[in-house]
């Protein structure tokens, strides 16, 4: 198994590294700043300024294999994903940013000729953005077939009810196009062919924001994570995603990459957390000495750098299956590495918050958000414990 990157691999990767250095890092704090006050879900203008300068230097949709993107394969793009992943808001600066990465591949995977002129180009473009409504508040989501939103057919129409929350992004101002998961076939025998996906632009009458939500007291801003009731909405029948029926097809597409690209992103974050709790254990002084002359603290740094390392053999074993075999056949190493990721990271960046102290859960440091993030994707994109009985289940069949 050879992990070696492509020349034009390597030479992204340090173009990134450079301008996350030059443009990225200088600025961390300021985008906060700028989302705050009545203009709080507007994209922040630092945002916009950098994005016009990736994508002038050619850092732009690098996630999406093909002609729309940059052509790398998973593999290629999983240390350029890191690299984003050390700044929460990064990803957005090279158009390679959650939920729109998913929504791009739907449409490119998925959607229709038109359905790809009218919402792929400008998401290509980073014109506008767009959020991914599934998860439902009355009925355990992590089980896609309890969804209750309803797609029903009406002559040339579909008339969709329902509510839908932490539909992620949402709330920004930029975004216009949800992909909204319902049910067209409630009483369907086959349980996984009752849903399908559909294109409902924002500004639908009865699409009603109720509320944005929160995660471990942060808004998210300018993102946002709302609950949404979709109350009579019409749309065109030509607004269907492949057909009806086609739904959990879809999102095994569409959940597959999105999953290591988070395992990637996190990663990152697990880094960066590392590189920071050597930094202060070198020239924070407690108790007549560095705190790197503690065992404690040299167990803790040791064992974070083991766990890093571990989880990024798997999750690039994983891209390169995915690569070299399809999404499905790689099925198993996507669940290993979605359980294995996250709480890596909660752990380490949780290290690196006890050794920075009060400055750890301050908004000093990146680490308290980033640990929010990490203990959130343990349940995003299904929760542990759906990945770990699914795994469980396929290996019990394996060996029997």
């Amino acid at each position: 198994m050879d992990f070696e990157l492509s020349d034009r691999a390597k030479e992204l990767q340090a173009r990134v590294a450079a301008f996350m250095a030059a443009h990225v890092y200088p600025n961390e704090h300021l985008y906060g700043e700028q989302a705050e006050g009545a203009a709080r879900y507007r994209t922040p203008e630092i945002v916009q300024d950098l994005k016009k300068k990736a994508k002038a230097a050619g850092l732009w949709n690098l996630f999406l294999p093909g002609d729309h993107g940059a052509g790398l394969t998973n593999l290629e793009y999983a240390p350029l994903a890191e690299l984003m992943g050390r700044v929460d808001w990064s990803s957005e600066v090279f158009n390679c940013s959650a939920p729109d990465t998913g929504n791009m591949e739907v449409l490119t995977l998925y959607g229709s000729e038109a359905q790809k002129k009218q919402w792929l180009e400008p998401l290509l473009n980073g014109e506008i953005r767009s959020a991914f409504s599934m998860t439902e508040p009355e009925v355990a989501s992590s089980d896609a077939t309890n969804i209750q939103c309803t797609i029903l057919r009406d002559g040339d129409h579909y008339v969709i009810n329902g509510r839908k929350w932490f539909t992620s992004g949402a709330m920004n101002e930029d975004c216009k196009i949800l992909i909204v998961m319902g049910k067209t076939d409630p009483d369907n025998p086959d349980k996984h062919k009752q849903q399908s996906m559909i294109l409902v632009p924002k500004n639908t009458p009865g699409v009603k924001i109720i509320r944005d939500l929160k995660v471990y007291g942060y808004d998210h801003a300018p993102v946002g994570h709302p609950e949404i009731v979709y109350d009579n909405v019409r749309v065109p029948a030509s607004n269907m995603l492949l057909g009806e029926g086609r739904g959990f097809e879809i999102a095994q597409g569409r959940l597959g990459p999105g999953r290591i690209h988070h395992c990637m992103r996190l990663i990152g974050c697990a880094q960066r957390a590392l590189e920071l709790m050597c930094q202060r254990a070198n020239r924070r002084v407690a108790f007549g000495k560095p705190l790197g002359e503690q065992g404690s603290v040299r167990e803790d740094i040791a064992n974070s750098y083991c766990e890093i390392e571990q989880a990024r053999l798997l999750t690039l074993k994983a891209a390169d299956k995915m690569d070299r075999e399809g999404n499905k056949a790689a099925r198993d190493l996507i669940a290993a590495a979605k359980i294995v990721v996250p709480s890596m990271a909660a752990r380490v960046i949780d290290r690196a918050i006890q050794i920075h102290g009060g400055m750890g859960v301050s908004q000093d440091t990146f680490l308290a958000e980033s640990y929010t993030y990490a203990r959130f994707i343990r349940i995003g994109d299904g929760p542990d414990q759906v990945h770990l009985s699914q795994l469980g289940r396929t290996l019990l069949k394996r060996y029997a």
